[in-house]
Formats: C-alpha cells, structure tokens, sequence
C-alpha cells in the first residue's frame, strides 16, 4: 500500500489539508509541514514525566477537605473511595477508583509502551498499537471526573459554620497530570507506528 510519502504529499497534523511535499507551511491554516516530528518521542517522555510526577503527589495529598463543626476530614482519592463504599455507596466509589486511579495508570503504561515500542520495536501488530492509540485519545476526556465531582461538592455544601468542604491540594496535581498525559498523547505521533513496519534502508531513504 503507498502511503502519501510515496507519492510525495504532506499533510497537515492540524487541518488535514494535504500539499506537496517539501512545502514549509500549510496553505490553509499557516502551521509548519513536515512529514514526521523529528522531536516527537522527546515530547512524548517529557510531557509523561511531568504527568507522573504530578500523579504521585495527587495521590498523597487530600483530595477533599471536609469541616464541620465538631470535626475535619481530610481524604485522597483511595481514601474517599473507601469512605464511600463503606456507607454504601458502591457504584460511585467504583467510577471515581476506575476514572482516577484505573485509568490514568494505563495511560502511563500505554503511552509509555507506545513510545518504548516506536523506539526499540514492539510485538504488538501496527493495528493493535494504533488501537491502543485511539482508545488512549478517547478516554483522555473522561480522566477528570474526580475534580468535577470535587468541584461539584465544593460548590454545593458550603453551610458555613455547619459544614463546608473545600478542594484539597491533590486535585491540583491531579488536574496538572490529566493535563500532561494528554499533551503526551497529543505529542505522539501515530504514523510512526506504521513506518516501523518499513525495513530501516527505505526508512532512512525517506526520511526528510
């Protein structure tokens, strides 16, 4: 099968135009054309590294604060997790467990599997790699539920001196490791996935 490469075409990572190749800047939106990032797996690993040293402190840290007149309660995610299934509430402690601790440690291991995989070769199929890509970019939108769901309750209980909770400082980090991991994500490039199913001569051939 050839791809635009062969047949000397760009295409533009933003607006999906397609112009010829060696054409320096796209003619509809003006961004820079090239036909592979040769900086993208630095980007990838350097935005995963911010993503996974945000995420062990958000995970440390309260993610919940909560005051009331007799006493204060501070809670991580696991913790609150616990603290919710404990009085019953089974089918929310599971969400905010999948969405803030399932999730986000498989994006680490699926991005960082993607990249090592670009990098030193990987016995995975090109199809099933680039599935993984996908399923990685689709769940990305969902990783913030637990500082919604903080966000949410901030908002809503604040009895004054009855009762008030308020953000703790986790969700900070854990918004700034959602917020890595995507820009992770968004970094890879997912062409390099089939270009390693080229022998490396016509690899290096083609490289501009």
């Amino acid at each position: 099968m050839r791809t635009a490469r062969d047949m000397g075409l760009v295409g533009c990572t933003r607006c999906m135009v397609v112009a010829p190749l060696g054409t320096p800047l796209c003619p509809r939106c003006g961004s820079a054309l090239h036909s592979r990032d040769p900086m993208a797996l630095q980007k990838v690993w350097a935005w995963w590294l911010l993503g996974l040293g945000c995420y062990i402190p958000a995970n440390l840290y309260p993610m919940l604060e909560t005051r009331t007149l007799v006493s204060t309660q501070s809670d991580t995610i696991v913790g609150g997790a616990v603290t919710l299934a404990q009085h019953g509430n089974w089918g929310v402690a599971f969400i905010i467990l999948v969405a803030s601790v399932v999730i986000p440690v498989a994006k680490f291991i699926v991005l960082a599997g993607l990249a090592f995989g670009v990098w030193r070769g990987s016995r995975l199929s090109q199809a099933r790699r680039h599935l993984l890509y996908e399923v990685v970019e689709y769940i990305g939108r969902w990783s913030m539920i637990d500082v919604f769901v903080v966000a949410i309750l901030s908002s809503l209980v604040q009895l004054q001196a009855l009762a008030t909770i308020t953000p703790g400082r986790a969700s900070l980090f854990f918004a700034l490791s959602v917020i890595f991991t995507m820009l992770s994500a968004q970094s890879f490039d997912s062409r390099m996935i089939w270009d390693s199913a080229r022998p490396p001569d016509d690899q290096e051939d083609r490289q501009l």
